[in-house]
């Protein structure tokens, strides 16, 4: 099977991805929101690459009320509904996601900057949404957790500690562990260009080292100081950052 994540916009490579003939684990972040490194996605397109710019600046420092206050000018200088505009240009992302997807096999998981309806209501045949769910995969059990760890800015894709430990404590022990964000270990969860940690998870730490699963696979984390590591028994590692690197991670069926 074919592991990727963090896939903002790549659907020509993700399409080749999945057409490969292999099962394909998607484990979160389809939308273009906006890539930091040429100012492209979804707010470029509605506000300028300028805005861009004032956003990544306010991110860098994790000034989420000056964010949120920006946001709001912006939108009250155009004279548009936030929501809606955004709205409608996820969804176009979506509708070419959908497309990238059609006649292959593939189980996705959200991220934080994906808004789990709207993704759920663009997926063709042979597409699952398999949030908290455990399935067999080439002879492995897999069991899914979407979600980004939680901000101050409460997206749709975030998951609270809370909502993240009854998800894991509902799949149960597996054998490979899907998620969207990395455990709570600081090399993983370290970005290299933005010279800072990323939100990372505690529970999903305290379920590798209390279940033991043979992997696990995440992404969220853009560049990360390390791509893989050991947690007892688990090899850990970022299949990230898709958009980028175009490549997935193959895992072989189980003997």
């Amino acid at each position: 099977m074919n592991v990727v994540s963090d896939i903002h916009g790549a659907f020509e490579a993700l399409r080749r991805v999945v057409q490969a003939g292999e099962p394909t684990l998607i484990l979160g972040d389809l939308i273009n929101f906006v890539d930091y490194r040429t100012g492209a996605g979804v707010v470029s397109d509605l506000f300028g690459v300028e805005f861009v710019g004032e956003v990544r600046r306010l991110r860098a420092a994790n000034d989420f009320d000056g964010s949120r206050q920006l946001w709001r000018e912006k939108a009250a200088t155009m004279g548009v509904d936030l929501r809606e505009a955004i709205t409608e240009h996820v969804g176009l992302q979506y509708e070419q996601c959908r497309e990238a997807l059609e006649g292959g096999e593939s189980y996705l998981i959200h991220g934080n900057v994906d808004s789990p309806d709207l993704l759920t209501a663009h997926l063709p045949a042979g597409a699952f949404y398999v949030q908290g769910q455990v399935k067999e995969i080439e002879g492995w059990t897999v069991g899914f957790a979407g979600g980004g760890a939680a901000t101050p800015l409460a997206a749709p894709g975030e998951v609270g500690d809370e909502e993240m430990e009854s998800l894991l404590d509902a799949l149960g022990p597996v054998e490979v562990l899907c998620t969207h964000v990395p455990p709570a270990i600081e090399p993983l969860a370290y970005d290299t260009v933005t010279g800072r940690p990323q939100r990372s998870s505690r529970p999903i730490l305290d379920y590798l080292r209390r279940h033991r699963p043979r992997y696990h696979f995440f992404g969220d984390v853009h560049q990360p100081r390390a791509t893989r590591w050991q947690v007892g028994a688990t090899g850990c590692r970022n299949v990230g950052y898709f958009r980028a690197t175009g490549r997935a991670h193959q895992l072989e069926p189980k003997r």
